[in-house]
C-alpha cells in the first residue's frame, strides 16, 4: 500500500511525488549504519575518559532527532526560502566565528567551539553549507542581473570567512570551503584560464601552510614518513583493517578500536573495516558513490543556474569530505580530523549534513505537472493540440 496516490494535491502528497526518494533512503541508510558504529565504536573512547559506556551514543542519537527533522523540514522549502534561511545562517556563522576567537574553547592547540547547552558547537560546521548556499545565489544573479558584482561579492566573502577560519587555526574547514568554491566556479562555465590561476593559487597556498603551521607540517612529514612522528592512531587504522578482511569480526567484536582515542569520530571508518571487513566498506563506499552521482544527475535536468551551483557545490562538500576521511584512514591522505558524513559521532556535523542534504533534497525536487503521471503536462497539451483541428472542421 502506497504512502500517498499520484492523485493527492495534499502539501504532503506533492512533497512525497517530487522529492528525490531514492537519494533520501541513501540518506537515511547512512543514518542507521552511523547509529550502529557509534553503537559499537564509542564505548571504549567513553570508558577511557571516565563516562558512561553509552555516552557518545546518547548524545549522537540526541543531535539524530533535530537533523532528521532538517532533512525531512528543509526538503519542503522553496528556493527563496533556502536562499532566506542560509542567508540568515551564514551571517549568525560570522558573528559566531568572531565569538569563537574571543571565548571559543581550545582544543589541541585549535580555538573552533562555543560551549552551549551542554554541547560544544563548532560553528564552522555550519559556515559550509551556508557559505556554499549564498555564494551560489550571488554567482547565479550575476547572470540574470545586468551590472551586478556577483562574483566579486562572492570572493569578498570567500576571503573573510577563509581568514576567520585560519585565525582559528583550521586549514581542513578552509580547504573544503576552497573546494567548495572552486567546484561552483567550474560549474558556472568560468574561463579556463581562470580555472588554472586558481589551482595555481591553491598550491602556493598549500605551500605556505606547510611552512607557516606547525601541526600541518607535522601531519605531512608523518605521512611521507611515518617514522618522523607519531603515527600512532594511522597504524592502528590500518592494523583494524588488517584485521577485518572481507567479512569482519563481527559488530563489537573489534578490539583494536580500544586503542583509537578517536574511533567513534575522526576514525570510525577504521572500526567499520575491523568489525563489518571489507564487503560492508564497499557497500558503505557505494551508498556515497550513488548519492553523488544521484545528485549530479538530477542536475542535468535543471536549468536555474543557482540550483546547479548550490547543489553542485553541497555535493561537492559531502564526497570531498567523505574521501578525505577514509583517504585518512587508509594512509592514502595525510591524517585530518575530519568526520565521515552521517557516520561519525559530532552534534555540528550531523546538523550541518542534515541541512545540506535537506537542501539538496528540496532544490533537485521534480516541477509539479497538472497531470496525474509524470509527464501528464505535456499528454494534456498533445491532446488539446490533437482535438483543436477536429473543431475548426
Amino acid at each position: 500500500m502506497k504512502l500517498f496516490s499520484r492523485t493527492d494535491q495534499s502539501f504532503l502528497g506533492r512533497w512525497w511525488w517530487t522529492v528525490d526518494r531514492p537519494m533520501l533512503g541513501a540518506a537515511l541508510v547512512l543514518i542507521v549504519f552511523g547509529v550502529v558504529l557509534v553503537t559499537t565504536a564509542s564505548p571504549p573512547v567513553a570508558e577511557h575518559l571516565g563516562l558512561g559506556n553509552y555516552h557518545f551514543l546518547k548524545r549522537h542519537l540526541v543531535m539524530l532527532v533535530p537533523a532528521l527533522g532538517l532533512i525531512i523540514g528543509v526538503s519542503m522549502l522553496g528556493r527563496r526560502e533556502i536562499w532566506r534561511l542560509s542567508s540568515l545562517l551564514f551571517g549568525g556563522c560570522i558573528i559566531a566565528l568572531v565569538v569563537v576567537l574571543m571565548i571559543g574553547m581550545e582544543i589541541k592547540g585549535a580555538q573552533r567551539w562555543i560551549h552551549l547547552l551542554g554541547f560544544s558547537l563548532q560553528p564552522s560546521e555550519f559556515m559550509k553549507p551556508a557559505f556554499a548556499i549564498v555564494a551560489a545565489w550571488l554567482m547565479s544573479l550575476q547572470k540574470t542581473k545586468e551590472n551586478f558584482p556577483g562574483n566579486a561579492i562572492t570572493a569578498g566573502l570567500y576571503v573573510l570567512v577563509v581568514t576567520l577560519l585560519l585565525l582559528q587555526p583550521d586549514l581542513g574547514m578552509t580547504f573544503v570551503v576552497t573546494c567548495i568554491w572552486a567546484a561552483q566556479i567550474f560549474l558556472a562555465g568560468f574561463p579556463f584560464r581562470l580555472l588554472i590561476g586558481f589551482v595555481l593559487v591553491g598550491i602556493v597556498a598549500l605551500l605556505v601552510s606547510y611552512f607557516a603551521f606547525d601541526h600541518v607540517q607535522s601531519r605531512v612529514d608523518r605521512f611521507l614518513d611515518p617514522s618522523s612522528g607519531d603515527s600512532y592512531q594511522v597504524e592502528r587504522s590500518l592494523e583494524a583493517f588488517e584485521s577485518g578482511g572481507l567479512f569482519g569480526t563481527g559488530p563489537g567484536q573489534g578490539t583494536i578500536k580500544q586503542h583509537l582515542p578517536d574511533a567513534h569520530a575522526d576514525f570510525i571508518f577504521a572500526v567499520a573495516g575491523e568489525e563489518l571487513g571489507m564487503f560492508f566498506v564497499l557497500i558503505l563506499i557505494a551508498v556515497f558513490v550513488f548519492i553523488l552521482l544521484r545528485g549530479f544527475n538530477r542536475l542535468t535536468d535543471s536549468d536555474d543556474m543557482f540550483v546547479v551551483l548550490a547543489v553542485g557545490g553541497l555535493l561537492s562538500m559531502l564526497g570531498l569530505q567523505a574521501l578525505v576521511h577514509m583517504g585518512s584512514s587508509l594512509h592514502l591522505l595525510p591524517a585530518k580530523g575530519m568526520t565521515l558524513p552521517f557516520i561519525s559521532y559530532g552534534g555540528s556535523s550531523i546538523l550541518s549534513m542534515g541541512l545540506s542534504m535537506g537542501v539538496i533534497l528540496a532544490l533537485t525536487r521534480r516541477q509539479v505537472r497538472s497531470g496525474i503521471a509524470r509527464g501528464g503536462l505535456s499528454v494534456r497539451h498533445s491532446r488539446n493540440t490533437q482535438e483543436t483541428p477536429k473543431k475548426a472542421a
